[in-house]
């Protein structure tokens, strides 16, 4: 199916491209969320019509997309949760609670801009894209941790997985077999 893209899609093409997709694609996907119309010749006469119209919103778009870029780009934020010994969590954080985490930090963003391919499952810190327009995105952390005293020193690069024997055995000295032995002469 033919369609005239009415914003940039990634890996489809630009504003104005007239492209082939899967007709599936094209209904559930490109046509309901008016990124798309269908390519006939009424709509194409329509499309040139609006183009001046649809260029200026996709950049005001795109410049209150670069605004909050600036501001969130390289924050981090912490969400708590259980977790085992090993750091497996009681369940996963979703995009879901993405959102709400960087809604508490102050800043509004759609589930559908968080670019999770997959839940995370377990503590330590999670690079993560927001994508906030087709054309800007905002690299964040997410700080996973059981307390926020261990999300401050997973912050700090400890390895809080390090088990507290573990740490015992490092501190003390080793035992060898070399050592004198007077009891034996």
């Amino acid at each position: 199916m033919e369609v005239i893209l009415l914003e940039r899609v990634g890996r489809l093409g630009q504003m104005g491209d007239i492209v082939n997709v899967k007709p599936g694609f094209a209904r559930n996907y490109l046509l309901p969320r008016h990124k798309a119309l269908r390519a006939t010749e009424a709509n194409k006469k329509r499309f040139e019509t609006e183009r001046v119209q649809l260029e200026a919103r996709n950049l005001a778009a795109k410049g209150e997309a670069s605004a909050i870029h600036e501001k969130l780009d390289g924050q981090r934020f912490v969400i708590i949760r259980q977790a085992g010994e090993m750091g497996q969590l009681y369940g996963s954080v979703s995009s879901r609670d993405i959102a709400e985490a960087l809604t508490a930090g102050g800043f509004t963003v759609e589930r559908s801009q968080i670019v999770l391919n997959t839940p995370i499952k377990a503590i330590g810190l999670h690079p993560l894209v927001i994508q906030l327009h087709p054309e800007v995105a905002a690299n964040v952390s997410i700080n996973v941790a059981r307390s926020a005293d261990e999300a401050e020193r997973q912050a700090a690069g400890e390895n809080v997985l390090a088990r507290e024997d573990d740490r015992f055995v490092r501190d003390v000295a080793p035992i060898t077999d070399d050592m004198d032995h007077d009891d034996e002469e």
